[in-house]
């Protein structure tokens, strides 16, 4: 079996690989265990998956579902290779996030797989961009959002708004004055989840309720803001102001500035300045 597995983050009772199978149609199938709870979302490929859940054909935008401790098997019988993102679940994580959803009685999946459905577009498109860009942070809340909408999903449940409380409110404020006041600092969903004592998806469900962003995507935007401010109002280097702003490198900052502002930074700094002849009539 040909198939290249590379962890590209890891955390508390959660993990991410991004899984690459190169196997022919004539291959035969291969056996393995999981050995945690698995949602593995298809990007690319069709290959066909059994377990004690039963059998499906998975195809690009479907859900891969397995229960920890239990033996599965994938074949290629109608198609060469695939590519996949696997999110594994320890139970203690599962449960947190199943403690959650209404309707979701016991921590078990009983299909195999969930077919593409229009609710997932947006957050596996997410989970690309995270995987292309190798960001831990964005990872970790794709991946407990992924669990939440699974479990929503699979309970047959309708999604609900999520009930704030005044304390979660409390929670959410302290956690954005601590982005702002250390927006340059490594903060990751669950050091910022640890210090409101709770779990870290109730967190994100809690943040996002009342930011509109998550955790990380808020800690983004005061990031490039700061940035953008320093690059109208300052001479200094574009990779200075990337790296006090909290970038780990260059390339990252410019490729996320220009997604949200339109521009490189570089030219984002230039367009605020007049043009010579405006210069002169002001003078």
């Amino acid at each position: 079996m040909s198939q290249q597995v590379r962890i590209l983050a890891q955390g508390s009772g959660w993990s991410v690989a991004d899984i690459v199978c190169t196997a022919a149609v004539d291959e035969r199938p291969f056996e393995e265990e999981h050995g945690s709870f698995c949602v593995a979302a298809v990007m690319r490929g069709t290959f066909r998956y059994r377990s004690n859940q039963g059998a499906a054909v998975m195809t690009p935008g479907s859900l891969l579902l397995g229960n920890a401790k239990t033996c599965f098997e994938c074949g290629h019988e109608h198609s060469n290779g695939d590519h996949c993102l696997s999110f594994q679940f320890s139970p203690e994580a599962l449960e947190s996030v199943m403690a959650t959803v209404p309707g979701a009685r016991h921590m078990k999946f009983d299909a195999p797989n969930l077919p593409a459905r229009p609710e997932l577009a947006a957050l596996l498109a997410d989970a690309e961009v995270a995987r292309s860009e190798g960001d831990a942070k964005e990872l970790e809340e794709v991946a407990l959002r992924l669990a939440g909408a699974t479990a929503t999903l699979t309970t047959g449940s309708p999604r609900r708004p999520v009930k704030v409380s005044q304390r979660d409110e409390k929670r959410v404020a302290e956690a954005i004055r601590l982005i702002e006041s250390q927006s340059e600092e490594h903060l990751s969903l669950s050091d910022l989840a640890g210090k409101a004592a709770t779990s870290p998806y109730h967190f994100l469900r809690s943040f996002r309720a009342i930011v509109g962003l998550t955790p990380y995507q808020f800690l983004l935007r005061t990031r490039l803001h700061r940035a953008a401010v320093r690059l109208r109002i300052a001479g200094d280097a574009v990779s200075r102001i990337a790296f006090e702003a909290g970038f780990g490198d260059l390339s990252t900052f410019n490729r996320r500035f220009r997604r949200v502002m339109g521009q490189t930074p570089s030219e984002y700094r230039l367009s605020s300045r007049p043009v010579p002849e405006l210069r002169r009539l002001r003078v």
